[in-house]
């Protein structure tokens, strides 16, 4: 049976990238897959601490040797058969826990070597969901591509299959925006947005989780 793996990378557990990353699952268990969902923020870790024994030579590489929350999820993750990272945006890049995630998933399945692209046991899809408050002029303005293909340019290296991406775009922040400072949104903007396309967003993540499974789209 095909598995699939989402990683949600935001605090919020019920929220606009948790929803999307469930709604990828529930697209890939419409055809037959097993699905998991993780949210990184329940677990205790940290990025890696440049010690080097994945590319230690009597050392088997590929494997983070950092023992903590983290450590049987990069194990589980090499037997999966397709990964969803998810995202918000925070501060002009994906949330600090996804940062560390990655960093210590693919900085153990790169070794200094001319000869190798990755340790990594095989190649999988991938897709990377993002949420944020920026519009999608602002996206564009601020070059947030060039940010984020660092990471996406990694996983088509180690998965060694270009991801698909997902991107959700000012996204409603707050139930209440009465309660906080918050004078620069219009919330009834925001609401009538969120409204308006975070469904087409959910059908979105499910034909993506569809996809991942299938291999190509309906």
């Amino acid at each position: 049976m095909t598995k699939i793996i989402a990683i949600n990378g935001s605090p919020r557990r019920n929220w606009n990238t948790a929803k999307l990353l469930q709604a990828a699952l529930d697209g890939a268990a419409s055809c037959g897959a097993e699905t998991k969902l993780v949210h990184l923020y329940s677990l205790n870790y940290k990025g890696c601490v440049s010690c080097f024994a994945c590319k230690n030579k009597k050392l088997e590489h590929g494997h983070c040797a950092l023992k903590d929350d983290l450590s049987p999820l990069l194990e589980e993750i090499r037997d999966v058969d397709a990964i969803i990272f998810g995202s918000p945006i925070y501060y002009m890049n994906m949330s600090s826990g996804m940062l560390a995630f990655l960093e210590r998933l693919f900085f153990s399945n790169y070794i200094y070597s001319n000869e190798i692209r990755t340790v990594f046991p095989k190649k999988i899809p991938s897709a990377f969901f993002y949420t944020m408050n920026m519009t999608e002029r602002e996206f564009v303005h601020y070059r947030m591509k060039r940010v984020l293909y660092i990471y996406e340019s990694s996983a088509e290296r180690h998965l060694q299959v270009p991801p698909k991406m997902l991107y959700g775009y000012d996204t409603v922040q707050f139930s209440d925006y009465d309660k906080f400072e918050s004078s620069i949104f219009d919330p009834a903007e925001k609401y009538a947005n969120e409204k308006k396309n975070f469904p087409r967003l959910l059908e979105q993540a499910f034909e993506i989780g569809k996809e991942l499974v299938t291999g190509s789209p309906e």
